[in-house]
């Protein structure tokens, strides 16, 4: 059977987009809209804040695990896809894959995307409770952890969310502008982010050339001077969080070579006999490097590379160090550590001895953090997450959480998939067990839609994220790149709505 298609004046148009949150076509004055069957109208409403990758799995559980829930998602920008879009690194393609399936399930005829509202401000959770019957926050972490030293503000100092941020095109930091007039960076925290900006650093530009890597970091790191990084852990290499793909990618990055002390893997031989198996793997690959001696064909690369990487453990910041100008990081002191306990379970101890680095770039990668955004949601702000019992958000009955919100930043894009759908099936749970009142009628999106047209909130619908995809896609094309990013909200809303 046919779409009914409907004539309708622009202002009675406009207002059924927020009751049915359906596609409009503008012709001579008037406007076309495509209506869907009766599953707009669901009678059970869920609401979920964030569209990352934990927002998106937990619709797509909740769209398939419910055939009667109409699931409408709030994102604070006007473009989708969170931390896949921002955080993966421009080089890790396959990665992004995901978002396709994202899309499937934002186009689904019982999902709505609405971009451009920034939830706790535009409109408050309580204003959500009361128009769906379950509302999931899962809008992701958003903070810097701090390491709480003295010159950890100076100039040449970034959080690592906020350096990727900037090569990855997050508007809020496009006007970073890290220094990178100096020799040598020291990474603090050795997990994956830690590598991949390693990697970013030292890459052949060539080669990011090919990425959806922004242009502004793109001509920026053509001219960096940088051609030595640390990598530093506060524990040992047993207890290094990044994996082996990621340490390969190194240990093979074109035209740089391993500088790794010998003495810190000693005993590791022996521990292989005992560790599991992907672990078993990865301390291979670190021995491999830094204790045996290469081949012919890997001693000639490595005579030849220009630049450098190396793994430094048992190492803690104590301060970051200025220099004559009293603003700019010129090194950093660090406190030599000694491991008390065994395998993930150890602790770093001081031993009172201290060292110094010499550098002009310091990237904190130690975690990122959860944020508050409504005074009326509970949070832990130790823990920097909401308290919750699989996902149900404790003494708030009809209120959850999924991702990182839920369980603090731990993990790939696959725990977080798990982690929501566990969101998503507690919330369909209370849904069918009776302990949300779902037989109540609720307006869902339709009593959202006037409150923020009074707000003066233009949300953006996902067919106009596909018009800022295609222009992106455009500008990409033109540069032998997948896409060119926009980089300014106002340019994400005039291209939305052209």
């Amino acid at each position: 059977m046919s779409t009914p298609q409907v004539l309708l004046s622009k202002a009675a148009a406009l207002n059924l987009l927020w009751t049915s949150g359906r596609r409009i076509n503008r012709f001579n004055g008037h406007v076309r809209v495509i209506t869907r069957s009766a599953s707009s109208a669901a009678h059970q409403k869920v609401c979920v804040v964030g569209g990352g990758p934990a927002g998106f799995y937990t619709a797509q559980h909740l769209l398939k695990a419910c055939q009667d829930v109409q699931v409408d998602i709030y994102e604070r920008l006007p473009v989708p896809f969170g931390l896949v879009r921002f955080g993966v690194a421009p080089d890790h393609p396959e990665v992004k894959n995901v978002i396709s399936t994202f899309t499937q399930t934002a186009r689904h005829a019982r999902c709505c995307y609405y971009g451009n509202v920034n939830v706790g401000t535009d409109v408050s959770v309580e204003e959500l409770r009361e128009a769906y019957h379950a509302v999931v926050l899962s809008y992701g972490a958003e903070g810097n952890r701090s390491m709480g030293v003295p010159g950890e503000d100076l100039e040449g100092v970034y959080p690592a969310k906020d350096f990727v941020g900037w090569y990855n095109g997050l508007p809020s930091n496009r006007e970073l502008n890290p220094g990178l007039d100096c020799e040598t960076a020291v990474i603090l925290g050795q997990g994956n982010v830690a590598l991949d900006v390693a990697r970013i650093l030292l890459s052949p530009i060539d080669e990011l050339k090919k990425t959806d890597i922004t242009q502004r970091s793109l001509d920026a790191l053509a001219q960096s001077q940088v051609r030595r990084v640390l990598i530093v852990g506060r524990r040992g290499p047993l207890q290094i969080a990044g994996t082996i793909k990621e340490l390969r990618e190194m240990v093979n990055l074109p035209d740089t070579k391993p500088e790794m002390v010998a003495s810190e893997f000693e005993g590791m031989a022996e521990a292989l006999k005992v560790i599991p198996r992907p672990r078993k793997r990865l301390t291979e690959l670190m021995l491999k490097t830094a204790v045996d001696p290469p081949a012919e064909k890997e001693r000639q690369r490595r005579q030849a590379a220009s630049r450098s990487w190396g793994l430094r453990f048992l190492r803690s910041p104590l301060e970051v160090l200025a220099g004559p100008d009293g603003a700019r990081v010129a090194g950093i002191r660090l406190a030599v550590n000694r491991l008390e306990g065994t395998g993930d379970g150890s602790v770093a101890v001081p031993t009172g001895e201290v060292e110094t680095m010499d550098c002009g770039l310091v990237i904190t990668s130690i975690g990122y953090k959860s944020l508050p955004i409504d005074p009326a949601v509970p949070f832990d702000p130790r823990k920097a997450i909401v308290p919750n019992s699989l996902g149900r958000v404790q003494q708030a009955a009809g209120l959850y959480c999924s991702g990182w919100l839920k369980t603090g930043p731990v993990g790939v894009i696959a725990t977080t998939m798990n982690n929501s759908f566990d969101t998503a099936h507690s919330v369909v749970e209370d849904l069918t067990s009776g302990c949300l009142d779902a037989t109540s009628a609720k307006p869902g999106s339709t009593g959202i839609g006037p409150l923020l047209d009074k707000r003066g909130v233009k949300p953006v619908s996902f067919s106009d994220w596909e018009k800022i995809n295609q222009e992106e896609r455009r500008r990409g094309a033109a540069q032998g790149k997948p896409r060119e990013k926009l980089l300014d909200v106002e340019e994400m809303l005039k291209t939305a709505r052209t």
